[in-house]
């Protein structure tokens, strides 16, 4: 009987497209603790093949598959040629499906709440406590409805922030994914290389050296240096090519404001 094997998580790396596959790298922590005598192991980097037609019924995209959380179910397969196997086990997928995420949950707990509350039993109330409430809210109904004034203008404010808070937190952790010292993710398409790049050729060991990191690690080692408001390439035309090669929407830049 051949093994079984499931993981969870998300692509490391961008999606690969073949013939009638498709293929990306995940990796899973291993245990916490091993045997006296042996070492522990650390991460663990798999290669997961599936067919385009599984995949396209899961309504994942080359940049959904880097955020959604996915489990897979298949078995181990070491019959793959390592250019097409960068992990360090590949996975035949028999079943992917697509976790639900965090958000999805915390929308169900405001339904839950009001259920709670509903099923709450009331506190008696004492007549004289009736009484006295009914005192205070004659004598403080005026004041009431002056708070009411100056709180109506500062609603939209309070649910502005929110949403501007998300923003500022989407940008954090997508920069915090990329190389040191990343100030933006620009598109690929955007850049605008010279013709004294163009003629040069980067060395070719080198530049594999870089492929091999990007298919590790799903980004690049430093971030390309972008002149600010033009987007000419001043620096980093290696980094360029691979991400050209690997097929990158996106790349990460540091700016060069113009003199």
């Amino acid at each position: 009987m051949p093994h079984k094997i499931t993981l969870t998580g998300s692509a490391t790396g961008p999606l690969r497209e073949y013939d009638r596959y498709v293929a990306f790298d995940m990796r899973e922590k291993g245990s916490p603790s091993a045997p006296k005598g042996l070492k522990k192991s650390t991460f663990i980097s798999y290669t997961v093949f599936v067919a385009k037609k599984a995949f396209n019924k899961t309504g994942l995209t080359k940049k959904s598959i880097m955020h959604e959380k996915v489990l897979i179910q298949g078995e181990p397969t070491l019959d793959i040629p390592i250019d097409e196997c960068p992990g360090e086990v590949g996975v035949i997928c028999f079943q992917i499906t697509v976790l639900p995420n965090k958000n999805d949950k915390e929308k169900n707990q405001p339904d839950e709440k009001k259920e709670s509350k509903q099923e709450a039993p009331a506190a008696p109330h004492n007549t004289e406590t009736k009484k006295q409430a009914e005192e205070q809210a004659s004598t403080s109904q005026p004041v009431a409805k002056e708070e009411k004034k100056e709180i109506k203008p500062i609603q939209p404010e309070v649910q502005q922030s929110p949403t501007e808070e998300k923003k500022t937190e989407e940008k954090k952790t997508t920069l915090s994914n990329q190389p040191k010292g990343t100030q933006d993710l620009l598109n690929f398409d955007d850049i605008i290389v010279p013709e004294e790049f163009l003629k040069t050729r980067p060395n070719p060991e080198k530049t594999q050296k870089v492929i091999d990191f990007v298919k590790r690690t799903g980004r690049l080692d430093e971030p390309l240096t972008i002149e600010k408001g033009s987007k000419i390439l001043k620096d980093g035309y290696r980094r360029y090519v691979v991400a050209k090669t690997v097929k990158m929407d996106q790349v990460p830049v540091v700016y060069e404001y113009q003199k």
